[in-house]
């Protein structure tokens, strides 16, 4: 497992500019929190104080699972993550109570990825809202859910390369 800060110096992917939002200030940090009446991991504002959103590097766009989910049987994507803003054209870490609302998700939790039909959340339930949350995967069509970390940290610690998995081991 790479560590943290290693993780962090080459999280996104060069040259994209896909679901980037203006740099992250502390002002925006407080409404996000705010808003979504919970304290961030200071592991995630330090990754969007590098870049605030945007597409994981292909090093880093998938995390492995331990059970099979309608994704994969060994594994999770995640090739991006929401930033802090708010911009109507790219999804932010604020659209997470109306997403969550639409997709008939548990909460309270922040959405980090997904695509409506799937999501990677921040997960508060078994903390306190201020609290370090899980990391939890969301299947929305499915109404199952995969505990993939015991904080953001760790998630992040244990991404690794969508290539190093099987590609045909895709669950019915």
């Amino acid at each position: 497992m790479a560590r943290f800060e290693d993780v962090q110096a080459a999280f996104w992917k060069p040259l994209s500019s896909y679901g980037v939002h203006q740099p992250l200030t502390d002002t925006a940090v407080c409404k996000a929190e705010r808003v979504l009446g919970v304290t961030l991991p200071i592991s995630l504002l330090d990754l969007l104080r590098g870049q605030n959103g945007g597409e994981s590097a292909a090093d880093r766009d998938a995390f492995p699972t331990d059970q099979p989910t309608s994704w994969s049987a060994d594994h999770i994507p995640f090739d991006h993550l929401m930033g802090i803003g708010e911009d109507e054209r790219t999804l932010s870490l604020l659209d997470s109570p109306y997403l969550i609302k639409e997709w008939g998700l548990p909460g309270p939790a922040v959405l980090l990825s997904g695509d409506g039909h799937y999501w990677v959340a921040l997960d508060y339930r078994a903390s306190d809202r201020h609290g370090e949350p899980s990391v939890t995967w969301f299947d929305a069509d499915r109404n199952e859910e995969l505990v993939l970390a015991t904080d953001f940290r760790s998630f992040v610690e244990g991404l690794t390369s969508t290539s190093d998995f099987d590609s045909e081991d895709v669950p019915d």
